[in-house]
């Protein structure tokens, strides 16, 4: 099944409050506990497409020395992200910005760890996202990136749709559908990380429906 991009951002007030409203919890729980195994001592986090901000207030809950960037283009998200930061008085650890994923304003080699949860599938050209990410991490700096496998067929997207979305409304179930066309495939995922130059990274197929890019704090020292 060839790709079929969907919208960059998601800024309207009904996407955003659809999104908020989706239960992620398992999903992003599992997500900050993998990050923070990567490297449990670090400060300074950037998480990039951080949407309405439920991940890096569960990596502040379980780590209270980190400091996180969270950046998104969507200002209705950020809206949204900062009224959960206040609800979990995390104002003064975490920091969110109206950010461009492609342009990222930030010194080389600024973050100690470097994580995106399912912001791939929204870009056209994913690549310059991959080389802000090795820009920014420093040497031997933690990465996690995870976000959808598109299925070979569009037959598999309804499947998926109806196993893991059966309790979403239609608008929901739309949005996870369309996310699903535009996922990337792990050869093609492969590609980005051959053509920036990643080192030390692992890629893999985690569940039915994601892939994960890791790269532990000091494993390039150890390869």
């Amino acid at each position: 099944m060839d790709r079929i991009l969907e919208p960059e951002v998601m800024d309207t007030w009904l996407e955003a409050t659809a999104y908020d409203a989706m239960d992620f919890t398992a999903v992003n729980m599992a997500f900050a506990t993998d990050a923070i195994a990567l490297d449990p001592n670090a400060v300074k986090v950037l998480d990039i497409g951080t949407g309405t901000a439920r991940i890096p207030i569960l990596m502040c809950q379980h780590r209270p020395q980190y400091l996180i960037t969270g950046i998104d283009l969507a200002q209705s998200m950020l809206i949204i992200g900062q009224r959960n930061l206040e609800e979990a008085r995390l104002t003064q650890r975490i920091r969110l910005e109206r950010v461009d994923s492609k342009r990222m304003p930030y010194p080389d080699l600024e973050f100690d760890m470097v994580v995106s949860n399912s912001l791939v599938h929204h870009l056209a050209e994913p690549l310059v996202l991959f080389k802000e990410i090795s820009r920014l991490v420093k040497p031997d700096g933690a990465i996690l990136i995870r976000d959808l496998i598109r299925p070979e067929i569009d037959e598999s997207v309804n499947e998926l749709v109806a196993k893991f979305g059966g309790d979403y409304d239609p608008q929901q179930q739309q949005l996870f559908r369309d996310s699903l066309k535009a996922a990337l495939t792990l050869a093609e995922v492969t590609d980005l990380i051959d053509r920036v130059g990643l080192t030390g990274v692992k890629l893999s197929q985690t569940s039915e429906l994601h892939w994960t890019l890791e790269r532990q704090k000091n494993i390039i020292d150890r390869i």
